[in-house]
């Protein structure tokens, strides 16, 4: 199993979600209160890109004219036909037995636990001045 490093936890702060490209798949990172889901952006019904689609919950009765919504922001919604997926895992509500979205392992790492490349890329010194950024060559 391959590793790819997504973003800075500082740059993906709560509630934002990330399309990124993993070896030609398309695949969609969320972020829920500092908890990370990844999915790939294709709903399994006809293809849609689940990156668009709504982040939801689930209304759940113990009675007749008693509810209570559940789940909040966990529940991602279809863009084209409104079909359901658990974020955590990418189970449908839709067909539970038969579909779910392709859903990935997120983790978050040290900065130093992150293997460094063979590449380093040439950097440049910036000072402020004034009002000015300005990049020193």
């Amino acid at each position: 199993m391959s590793r790819h490093v997504v973003s800075s936890v500082d740059d993906f702060p709560p509630g934002t979600r990330r399309l990124i490209t993993v070896k030609g798949r398309p695949i969609v990172v969320f972020n829920i209160e500092g908890e990370y889901f990844a999915l790939l952006n294709r709903c399994p019904h006809q293809q849609a890109s689940l990156f668009h689609g709504t982040l939801t919950g689930l209304v759940a009765s113990s009675e007749p004219g008693c509810y209570k919504f559940e789940r909040e922001g966990e529940i991602l919604r279809c863009p084209w036909h409104g079909w359901e997926f658990d974020i955590r895992t990418g189970q449908s509500y839709c067909d539970p037995s038969k579909i779910q979205a392709k859903s990935y392992k997120i983790e978050i790492e040290d900065g130093a636990s992150v293997v460094k490349g063979p590449y380093i890329a040439e950097t440049f010194s910036i000072v402020v001045e004034e009002n000015y950024v300005v990049l020193e060559l």
